[in-house]
């Protein structure tokens, strides 16, 4: 990544944490969020526009990759999943349903949680389909690279397309982290002997 991304990504995330500090907002990794949570979380999916909607079992299946949460007193403030999608005998990890609660949302709380998860599965490949803006932009800042539909194996492509996850490229872009990008290739070479 180039130092002036760097920069600005390492100033982002401290300003970031800096605020859960002052605000005593806490980030958590678990493997635990109750139904009741869960619940929220889906009927929250479901109504957000720029949300895809899960559902408590799929948000379920999600919890076995584990979750970062924004906590304050026991109360949810921020939440990020990793999807977890099998193509072929491969995993490939999305990150999914990224929410910050609206009253602390301008703080950079959201590329933190981002930045969390990216971290975790840096070993893994990892995908990121968005159509915000500053998803992209915060995508960028964690050192992943836009691709195209064109870059990706069809045999991913088709996988994704049967999970409804395939977007318009229009309106949706993709991007991966450095490890998957590190491997596509190879990746794609393997999946195309599987047609």
């Amino acid at each position: 990544m180039n130092s002036i991304l760097d920069i600005k990504k390492n100033t982002a995330v401290e300003e970031a944490i800096a605020y859960c500090d002052l605000q005593g907002l806490e980030v958590v990794f678990t493997e635990d969020v109750s139904r009741t949570e869960l619940q929220i979380i889906s009927e929250r999916t479901k109504h957000l526009p720029a949300m895809y909607h899960a559902s408590v079992g799929m948000l379920l299946d999600r919890l076995k990759n584990g979750c970062f949460l924004l906590m304050k007193n026991e109360e949810i403030y921020g939440h990020i999943f990793a999807h977890r999608h099998t193509i072929d005998k491969y995993s490939v990890f999305e990150r999914s349903s990224l929410w910050v609660h609206k009253s602390i949302r301008n703080n950079n709380l959201g590329l933190l949680l981002m930045d969390c998860l990216t971290k975790k599965f840096s070993k893994e490949f990892l995908i990121s389909i968005a159509q915000d803006h500053t998803v992209h932009q915060n995508n960028e800042l964690l050192g992943m690279r836009f691709i195209t539909l064109k870059d990706l194996s069809p045999v991913l492509i088709e996988t994704l397309e049967k999970l409804g996850k395939l977007r318009d490229e229009y309106k949706y872009k993709y991007y991966v982290n450095p490890y998957f990008e590190s491997k596509i290739n190879q990746f794609n070479k393997i999946l195309k002997n599987k047609i």
